[in-house]
């Protein structure tokens, strides 16, 4: 050690007089050293701007360790991430590679004057945050109503701070002693308390920690909150004509996810032909299940459960399909023959027209006609109803003269018919 001090003395002792330049011209420092704020593992370098340096020599403490860093052009420290530079003897570098949190503190820029002058800067080193990870939760399984704590522990300089918030961006709720509820969209605190927890509160929670020194670092944490199924059936009673196709839907709500399925009688209902079941997700416990039955029978009339389990419970839930009567239908083309479209003058169409818009008569009912269809669809008719033949597209109309001798002649038949059978009748 005093070998080391004979070195530094004679290193940074006093100039020799015959350099000496006089006292009017003694050095002075030409402007203050830069306070810096350097991340952790970038570099740092100091500069002290010297003015009349003569034959006096610079050197560089640490001030709180008083660890002598350099002596004009020499290094002293052992520290192998510190050098020095220098430029035409007027600026005077310290360099520090690779920051670390220890080399956080005040460094002074001496001249070996008498009295030493000295300047002094400070470095400070940064952190980004970082999560300790033993004293972070992970993802948490908690039954409904009861109450979990989320805990982030965050480290780095400055201090950060820890802000929460859901992936979903739906709002916190925030549950007070005195049973006060409040509801905001972020939470600040490491720890953050959910009490009485429900299932609309079941999701991804992310907890953020910054302090102004990028980047910032968050951490997601997934809360399931456990339940035994429950279902919701929207309509009991679904009824349908025969021959047609009919939905029935169930709302499950389960935690952890359910195993979902149909049963007629006693046999599970798979896809097929015949149905087509469907499972569609709605939320994280939320699952809507749709049976669509295709053609119904009557033999498919009746009962239909739909079943939900998990690891808490199993429950069900009833469906009862019935017929709702309809009258019978029959379906009537549209043909029409190329000699019904002749192309007739306005006078024509109007008198058509007229005819079109009178009522079919038949017996016992007056039904009025349908308007005309598209070409190339087909409409369903009742048993009192006549077709109409439409109009073709450019405005004209197919004849009519076919079906008003045709209705003609069944009159005709008909009056016959009457005038026979009524003689026939008193005879007897």
């Amino acid at each position: 050690m005093l070998r080391l001090l004979a070195v530094v003395g004679a290193l940074f002792g006093l100039a020799l007089p015959g350099n000496n330049v006089g006292v009017a011209y003694q050095p002075e420092f030409a402007e203050p050293i830069t306070n810096l704020t350097v991340p952790v593992g970038r570099d740092a370098t100091f500069q002290c701007m010297v003015m009349h340096l003569g034959g006096y020599r610079v050197g560089w403490v640490k001030a709180d360790t008083k660890a002598i860093q350099a002596i004009h052009d020499h290094v002293i420290t052992h520290n192998p991430r510190v050098s020095v530079s220098h430029s035409d003897y007027s600026t005077w570098n310290l360099h520090v590679k690779n920051v670390q949190e220890e080399d956080r503190g005040m460094y002074m820029c001496q001249i070996n004057t008498d009295p030493m002058k000295s300047q002094m800067g400070h470095l400070d080193v940064v952190v980004p945050p970082d999560f300790v990870n033993e004293d972070t939760s992970g993802d948490v399984m908690v039954p409904e109503g009861g109450t979990v704590k989320l805990t982030c522990r965050a480290r780095g300089y400055p201090i950060p701070h820890v802000l929460w918030r859901r992936e979903d961006n739906i709002d916190l709720v925030i549950k007070e002693p005195s049973g006060v509820k409040t509801k905001v969209s972020t939470y600040q605190g490491e720890i953050l308390k959910l009490s009485k927890i429900t299932r609309s509160e079941m999701g991804a929670y992310l907890c953020i920690a910054s302090n102004g020194v990028p980047p910032s670092v968050s951490k997601r944490i997934m809360v399931n909150v456990h339940f035994h199924p429950v279902i919701q059936v929207p309509n009991q009673l679904v009824g349908a004509p025969l021959n047609t196709d009919v939905t029935l839907e169930c709302y499950v709500e389960a935690s952890p996810k359910s195993i979902n399925y149909w049963v007629r009688h006693t046999e599970m209902v798979i896809s097929s032909d015949k149905y087509e079941v469907k499972l569609i997700s709605k939320s994280l416990f939320e699952v809507r299940m749709v049976l669509v039955i295709r053609n119904i029978m009557a033999s498919d009339l009746g009962p239909y459960r739909c079943i939900a389990k998990n690891s808490l419970g199993e429950v069900e839930s009833n469906i009862r399909l019935y017929e709702i009567p309809g009258s019978t239908h029959r379906v009537f083309p549209t043909r029409y023959d190329e000699e019904d479209y002749v192309d007739r003058g306005s006078a024509e169409r109007e008198e058509e027209e007229e005819q079109t818009n009178i009522l079919v008569q038949k017996p016992g009912a007056l039904i009025p006609t349908l308007g005309p269809p598209a070409l190339g669809t087909h409409h369903t008719y009742t048993e009192n109803q006549a077709p109409i033949p439409p109009a073709r597209a450019g405005g004209h109309r197919p004849s009519l003269s076919r079906s008003c001798s045709l209705q003609r002649e069944v009159w005709v038949v008909v009056l016959v018919s009457l005038l026979i059978f009524v003689p026939v009748m008193e005879r007897v």
